[in-house]
């Protein structure tokens, strides 16, 4: 429920938590950089493997993509599968994209929540 209440309170604009990891202000551990996007541990895992992908240009959510970033998304889509491999998730995982405040985003900066190593349940929401 804290993430729900995170995110009825997050707003779009400004610099984020994100924002200030890809500028080196918050030290953080990539297991994955290019030049396009990074992805590190959750800090608040949900699952025994859980981590984000996140574009370095900044996009508040999916909502907000153009057409120009299509090659963005599916790129971000592959280092999300290629992680999970090398994380060791060959049974399966999870993606999820938070969008709004309905969507439970408590970040407004893009990003990819990778979660795997368990058995997932549905309806996830």
């Amino acid at each position: 429920m804290a993430e729900v209440q995170k995110a009825q309170a997050a707003t779009p604009g400004g610099d984020t938590i994100f924002g200030k990891i890809l500028q080196g202000e918050i030290p953080s551990e990539f297991i994955y950089e290019d030049d396009q996007c990074v992805a590190f541990k959750d800090v608040a895992p949900q699952a025994p493997v859980h981590f984000l992908v996140i574009p370095r240009k900044h996009v508040a959510m999916l909502s907000d993509v153009e057409d120009s970033d299509e090659q963005l998304l599916g790129h971000l889509m592959m280092v999300a599968q290629k992680v999970a491999k090398e994380q060791g998730l060959d049974q399966g995982f999870r993606l999820v994209v938070n969008n709004g405040k309905e969507g439970a985003q408590s970040v407004y900066h893009l990003h990819l929540h990778v979660m795997g190593g368990r058995q997932m349940g549905w309806p996830p929401g």
